[in-house]
């Protein structure tokens, strides 16, 4: 999955594939989660965030399941 680059302290990419509703983070210390069933909206609302970070916390982690690759 092709990931852009995030201006954030934690998080170094992030990826979005709208067909299967996966969300792909990758970390700043190199891991790589795909987060399931994350509707397009809240990839939108991530990228467009003031802080990606807080919005990720918040928002996505702990809140879909999710699996390292």
């Amino acid at each position: 999955m092709e990931r852009t680059y995030v201006d954030s302290s934690n998080l170094e990419s992030v990826g979005y594939d709208s067909n299967n509703c996966i969300l792909e983070v990758e970390f700043k210390r190199g891991a790589v989660y795909q987060y399931v069933n994350v509707p397009e909206y809240v990839f939108e609302e991530l990228m467009s965030a003031g802080s990606i970070g807080s919005y990720f916390n918040l928002n996505i982690r702990n809140v879909y399941p999710t699996e390292r690759v």
